[in-house]
């Protein structure tokens, strides 16, 4: 009966429009009152939620990632991606440059709704220029995106982090998407070649070598960011929040005074908007921990394990139904409070099955990321939908072997942990 009111307010808070982070609040307010604890001890937990030092991570990578997809980053990259695929001269060309493209941006923004506006503005309108599809350069920006959600600087792998209470270090987790990531941008990579072929898409363009070295020399620039935050950090030069801090600073510098394509006076703009989004995800936190709380008073994560044992005790079984359940939970609630309040239900269910939490991140994050991808909360979908001026209703027709891709991607790193877990192991930064 406790869990039931703790999720029965929640649930009726979601329904009558309520905003998450209040939701998240009453919930715990009401489940607080009904067994019988007082309401200082969640106010306590919800300023305990945001006084982790952890927590600096966040803003200096969400301020860094928007510097850098803002300030020209997102044209120099796939102008550098273009010349890489002309050397192929592949047919399909252009879209293999939109998910390379993607995955360099993916590296810097550790957002996929940046990258798919920022990459899709360039584009989806080059791509319809020469002789793609409109709805097909669409779903591609849009599903190529979720490699954000997974590849290092993920704002998401930090707020995992957080939801498991701290106890999983960033640097795994952001080592630990690089291969999943990557697999992601390659297995999109293969699709777009089987549908340029079926569909004679056109061939890729050899970029002049003058025109070559002039656009790499460019690009570099904005890569370094990535020798920046990961070299950094797996050359213990500084910590994963320290990683953020430099990168803002290197951004900035990029931004205004080598590429200067940006203007001071939209700073102030992009810094409130900045603000804005890191006081909400913040907010969030905050309330979440407070559920978390009475979720660990009422012994729900107990209960949930319990469950799922009078289900199977197969773990391929039980991975299988959380796949399921967490896809469905990401179509209808968006990522970061999907986060926050399915890890401390889940995780300790897939520690009782013997999965290494890092993996379960990793698995977590690419389910959440289809479900992005999904109305009726998809936030990728409704922003690509937006860049590439196209219906939810034609991109929804177009989009199913997409959605197939993505599944196979997940049931590799659902079912090969190693996907996820040699790199981090390989470099020493597992637990």
């Amino acid at each position: 009966m406790d869990i039931f009111v703790l999720l029965a307010t929640m649930l009726i808070c979601f329904l009558i429009g309520m905003p998450i982070a209040y939701s998240l609040a009453m919930a715990a307010i009401v489940g607080a009152l009904w067994i019988g604890i007082p309401l200082e001890a969640v106010m306590l937990k919800i300023s305990d939620g945001v006084s982790k030092v952890a927590m600096l991570t966040i803003p200096f990578f969400v301020l860094a990632g928007a510097i850098m997809a803002e300030g020209g980053m997102a044209r120099r990259l796939v102008a550098f991606a273009d010349v890489l695929v002309g050397l192929t001269r592949l047919r399909g060309g252009l879209s293999i440059v939109n998910v390379l493209a993607t995955t360099f941006l993916s590296g810097i923004s550790g957002s996929a709704v940046a990258d798919t506006s920022a990459i899709g503005s360039v584009m989806i309108p080059q791509m319809e220029k020469n002789g793609y599809p409109r709805v097909f350069a669409t779903n591609l920006t849009i599903t190529s995106s979720v490699q954000a959600l997974l590849v290092p600087p993920s704002h998401n792998a930090v707020l995992y982090s957080l939801a498991t209470g701290g106890t999983i270090s960033i640097s795994a987790l952001f080592m630990a998407g690089v291969f999943p990531g990557l697999l992601l941008g390659f297995s999109l990579i293969m699709l777009c070649l089987a549908v340029a072929y079926r569909e004679k898409h056109p061939q890729g363009q050899t970029v002049p070598a003058k025109d070559a070295i002039r656009i790499t020399i460019d690009a570099a620039w904005g890569l370094i960011t990535l020798v920046i935050i990961l070299g950094g950090i797996l050359g213990g030069i500084f910590t994963a929040i320290e990683a953020g801090a430099v990168a803002c600073i290197w951004a900035f510098f990029v931004t205004m005074f080598i590429y200067r394509d940006y203007r001071w006076r939209d700073l102030p703009v992009l810094l409130h908007r900045t603000l804005r989004t890191v006081a909400m995800v913040m907010t969030l936190i905050a309330c979440a921990s407070s559920v978390g709380y009475i979720m660990a008073l009422t012994q729900m994560p107990a209960k949930m394990t319990a469950f799922f044992l009078s289900i199977s005790d197969n773990k391929y079984v039980i991975l299988l139904l959380i796949n399921v359940l967490l896809l469905v939970l990401g179509t209808l609630v968006d990522m970061a409070p999907s986060i926050l309040i399915a890890t401390p239900i889940l995780l300790p269910v897939m520690k009782n099955f013997g999965v290494d939490p890092v993996h379960f991140g990793m698995i977590m994050l690419l389910n959440l990321g289809i479900g992005l991808c999904h109305p009726p909360v998809g936030a990728i979908l409704f922003v690509g939908c937006a860049v590439g001026k196209v219906t939810i209703e034609q991109v929804m027709r177009r989009i199913w072997p997409f959605y197939a891709v993505m599944f196979l991607v997940l049931m590799c790193v659902t079912y090969l942990p190693e996907i996820s877990l040699w790199l981090p192991r390989q470099l020493q930064v597992l637990h």
